[in-house]
């Protein structure tokens, strides 16, 4: 090609055509590795800062005796700072419509003068009507953007106004599907939460549900001073369980053995038995001194092959508590159900309360407990029960997301162990291949493994570890 003025000018290269790709430095490499490093510590890191707070709000939940202030306190504190989040509040919705602070945490002062003029109204499209009507969350990534600040709801224009509020998330406080409040924690930018922070607050939510249930059964109990000794045993009892819950938050075997320990005792009944449900199908997952006989049963096959009257299988249908005065006259006992059956004649039981464990709709259990003559339980036994069922809800949730925080903290520490290997040696592979498949055998404790690296047509073991060494000499040959 000629430039004007007959000088030639540089051919350029076609578009889609052949590029020359810079091959990566050992420098290039090191630093994405050393990236790679400290972003995974920092993963690290605040997977830890969640699991030491939920230990603390069950600690404090387990001490506070009924002070719900502490407690949320505490959960607004733990869910704003590990949440990034500028400030947090909790509301109570009422029957009217209106709407209240019940706790809040660093509302920015003239937002929080407003707040104090309650209750409030909220309009149809405010943040608090969408919660109470869907029953679940809400995530706005900009409230100024969102249609109830754009329509001039008072709350919504105060919030951004005053409060400086950009992106909020609302979670609600359930009691099976009955809306008691609503956590609210907000950004004063627009940065929208991770589904990580959501989940963790959805978690400080759940708590919140028992920790204001414990209350007003502890409320109830202390009210009445003519039963001041069996009140007594019930708080020991409810804190018992709290303890054991934030003592081992991971571990479910003791709690649900002091769960039914406790509901058995202060219930008066002889045993105890915590089914799990999963995929339509109930099984045993804990018991408290039943018969030998009838635990034989259990042993063999722990699966609750009940017909469609059975006490658990209408409990199964409505989610709701079932209550049986007596086992023998009932339908299913009479229409020879084998659940029922065995429960007559190898349990002996005579009456009966099963109560289920909902997380928000979902069943996911149900706790019962059983006597060996005719005697109804009382409604505050009913409801007592109801409440370590609420609590067993929890503690699964709970061990459900530390048991995910420790593999992903398990998987971050490998890759951060192999990563070290490979910055302090970046010209020998060997020390990588050696921390990879130690790295592995952690996370996978029975398995043999092998790095193998071609040669030729063959492959040749670079790096090779098992818990067996005769597993390490099978694979090398």
């Amino acid at each position: 090609m000629q430039r004007r003025g007959g000088s030639e000018r540089p051919t350029k290269v076609q578009r889609g055509g052949p590029k020359t790709r810079k091959a990566p430095t050992a420098h290039s490499s090191i630093e994405q590795s050393t990236e790679q490093f400290d972003r995974l510590k920092r993963e690290r890191d605040e997977a830890l800062e969640q699991l030491a707070a939920t230990s603390q709000v069950l600690r404090i939940i387990s001490s506070s005796s009924g002070d719900l202030e502490s407690v949320f306190h505490a959960i607004l504190d733990n869910a704003t700072r590990i949440c990034r989040a500028n400030f947090g509040v909790l509301w109570r919705r009422f029957d009217d419509g209106t709407a209240q602070i019940f706790s809040s945490l660093g509302i920015p002062s003239a937002f929080a003068e407003y707040l104090e003029r309650g209750p409030h109204l909220p309009g149809p499209l405010s943040p608090l009507n969408r919660i109470a009507k869907t029953r679940q969350r809400l995530h706005i990534a900009d409230y100024r953007a969102d249609q109830c600040y754009l329509e001039h709801d008072p709350l919504a224009v105060a919030g951004v106004e005053l409060g400086g509020i950009r992106t909020l998330l609302g979670l609600p406080m359930l009691k099976a599907s009955k809306l008691v409040g609503v956590i609210a924690i907000y950004r004063q930018e627009v940065l929208p939460f991770t589904d990580r922070q959501i989940d963790l607050a959805e978690n400080f939510a759940a708590q919140a549900v028992v920790a204001i249930e414990n209350t007003r059964l502890l409320n109830e109990l202390r009210q009445r001073t003519d039963d001041l000794t069996e009140s007594l045993e019930q708080q020991t009892g409810t804190s018992e369980v709290l303890k054991v819950i934030s003592s081992s938050p991971g571990d479910l075997k003791p709690v649900f053995n002091a769960m039914l320990e406790n509901a058995a005792r202060l219930c008066d009944a002889q045993f105890g038995v915590l089914s799990l449900h999963k995929e339509g199908i109930m099984r045993v997952g804990a018991r408290h001194n039943m018969l030998s006989v009838f635990a034989e049963h259990f042993q063999r096959d722990p699966v609750i092959h009940a017909g469609p009257l059975a006490p658990i299988s209408r409990l199964v249908a409505t989610k709701d508590v079932v209550h049986v005065v007596d086992v023998s006259e009932d339908a299913a006992y009479k229409e020879g159900d084998p659940a029922v059956v065995a429960l007559v004649e190898l349990g002996r039981v005579r009456s009966l309360l099963v109560v289920p464990m909902l997380k928000e709709t979902e069943l996911i259990g149900a706790l019962g407990i059983y006597r060996q003559e005719v005697r109804p339980f009382t409604d505050k036994q009913i409801e007592l029960v109801k409440n370590f069922a609420a609590q067993s809800v929890i503690a699964i949730e709970n061990a459900r997301l530390l048991s995910e925080l420790r593999e992903s903290l398990q998987q971050q520490t490998a890759t951060l162990e192999i990563l070290e290997v490979i910055s302090n040696s970046p010209t020998d592979s060997q020390p990588a291949f050696d921390a990879i498949v130690r790295s592995g055998l952690k996370l996978f404790p029975d398995a043999a493994i092998m790095v193998a690296l071609p040669d030729g047509d063959f492959v040749k073991a670079a790096a090779t570890v098992a818990s067996d060494p005769a597993d390490v000499e099978a694979l090398r040959a």
